[in-house]
């Protein structure tokens, strides 16, 4: 009676909808428990767009479930069974260190996955001991907070607790238990993983669940496994665009870290790029630049193809036909994905309608900000509010003409140049995540107990697009280094 109560209280409405697949998609099992956890940080707006109360959530028993030491009344927790493509090696995977308690049902009707993120071993821990440390678990409470600021489809932070617990990695760290929000947590290493080691009923009930779960207005197609691919495509190609846009690298893109609700999911080794060069890396292990910047948009391709593998069983029961109508789809991709881009950069520049010369004059933009290796995100702040003398691009014989070629651009059409501004401001960012900032905030927090710069860091991305007074120390630039910055999986 009091287990009820307080769920009642705290507002958790948990469903189970993944937990009624074939049991070979998934592993039962309760976290493990930790020896004192403690609440550091909670997403409020967050937490009430859920439904959940947040002053329960606070509370001891609160706290208990955020930590995997209670599980809340109707969870069924459950590790989930996937493989993947890592570095373009075919293995098999699983959350090793996580937990599906449930899905919450909003108070909108709408439903998400509550994930437990360092919650202990699982039967895919392999070697792991399936804990995370605190660093790399309010990392991604930042950077996925701030994607969904920016408009970019994430999962999302909910809370970060410390556990009372010392976990080996490099060092001795403080452990920690992130709550994450997702959409789903249905990869195309989910459907790998069917693929390879179920039947093509297991197959079908995977297809059928993902389709009643993010596309239930195609569900009803003739073929609507065709129809499930290429709405798949479709979100992959608006959302790999919108990283292009504010200059984001995953630094990960393996096939099992691309949801198919296509959302940005798994904040390992992901930073924000400063200098603009297509062929930044920032990952400590990918010596060879597979994910680099620039070759984000085509390893999505790469995943796709992969994904639409899977499927062949479904599409045809003829295979060469299946084939025909798996690469038709796929051949779609790059142009779905380069009318995002290039609409994306129309309005960062402040175009609004279409000219053969615009992607000459974009791609003279970037070509020149690489030569000389300026700010991506400053380089179109300074342009939105037209003080090219704050870019080190002023001055230039080819900034110069191109400055020319681009008011020249925006004379021709019929938007003001008030609206064309506003376009600007709303589509190029006064902030990002600025790698230095990150790691400053990070230390203090790990280092020193101290939370109070993460909140405010934190404050000041919540609203990236409002171009306020208050934003202008963040962003500014790190100082010069010979050591490149490098970011680590945190596993």
């Amino acid at each position: 009676m009091i287990k009820e109560k307080t769920t009642i209280e705290t507002g958790w409405k948990l469903d189970n909808s993944y937990a009624c697949l074939p049991k070979l998609f998934f592993s039962n099992l309760k976290p493990t428990p930790v020896p004192s956890p403690k609440l550091v940080i909670l997403n409020y707006p967050l937490a009430a767009s859920l439904g959940l109360n947040t002053q329960e959530l606070q509370s001891k028993d609160g706290v208990a479930v955020l930590a995997g030491n209670r599980v809340p009344e109707g969870a069924v927790p459950l590790a989930q069974a996937y493989a993947g493509h890592q570095f373009g090696q075919f293995t098999m995977l699983g959350d090793g260190r996580a937990l599906l308690l449930g899905e919450q049902i909003t108070p909108q009707g709408e439903r998400f996955d509550i994930q437990l993120k360092g919650s202990g071993k699982t039967p895919y821990s392999r070697r792991g001991d399936g804990r995370a440390a605190l660093g790399p678990m309010l990392r991604e409470y930042i950077i996925s907070e701030a994607m969904h600021a920016l408009g970019i489809a994430t999962t999302r932070s909910l809370a970060v607790v410390t556990t009372g617990e010392s976990i080996i990695r490099e060092t001795n760290q403080p452990g920690a238990i992130l709550t994450r929000i997702a959409a789903s947590h249905l990869r195309v290493g989910t459907f790998q993983y069917v693929a390879s080691w179920g039947t093509i009923e297991d197959l079908r009930a995977l297809a059928d669940y993902t389709l009643k779960r993010h596309f239930p207005d195609v569900a009803v197609d003739e073929n609507q496994y065709l129809s499930l691919l290429k709405e798949v495509i479709k979100r992959q190609a608006i959302l790999i665009a919108k990283w292009q846009l504010v200059g984001f690298i995953h630094g990960v893109m393996n096939t099992d870290n691309m949801a198919l609700s296509g959302e940005t999911i798994d904040y390992g080794p992901c930073a924000f790029m400063d200098v603009y060069d297509p062929q930044t890396v920032f990952s400590s292990i990918d010596m060879q630049g597979r994910y680099a910047y620039g070759n984000q948009p085509y390893i999505a391709g790469w995943n796709l193809a992969r994904f639409a593998e899977t499927l062949l069983p479904l599409l045809h029961a003829d295979q060469v036909k299946a084939v025909t109508l798996a690469q038709e789809a796929i051949a779609d991709y790059t142009e779905l994905y380069h009318n995002n881009w290039l609409a994306g950069m129309r309005a960062k520049l402040g175009i609004v309608n279409q000219e053969v010369q615009d992607e000459a004059l974009i791609e003279g933009l970037l070509s020149m900000m690489q030569k000389y290796s300026v700010d991506y995100t400053n380089t179109f702040r300074a342009l939105t509010f037209d003080t090219p003398e704050d870019t080190v691009l002023f001055g230039t014989t080819e900034f110069t003409q191109w400055y020319e070629l681009w008011k020249a651009r925006l004379g021709r059409q019929r938007e003001t140049k008030v609206n064309s501004q506003q376009l600007m401001k709303n589509s190029n960012p006064a902030v990002i995540p600025r790698n230095h900032q990150v790691e400053a905030v990070l230390g203090a927090a790990v280092k020193q107990g101290d939370y109070s710069r993460l909140e405010q860091l934190l404050k000041v991305l919540a609203n990236p697009y409002a171009h306020s007074p208050e934003q202008a120390d963040y962003a500014t630039l790190p100082d010069p280094s010979t050591r490149p910055y490098r970011t680590f999986c945190g596993t």
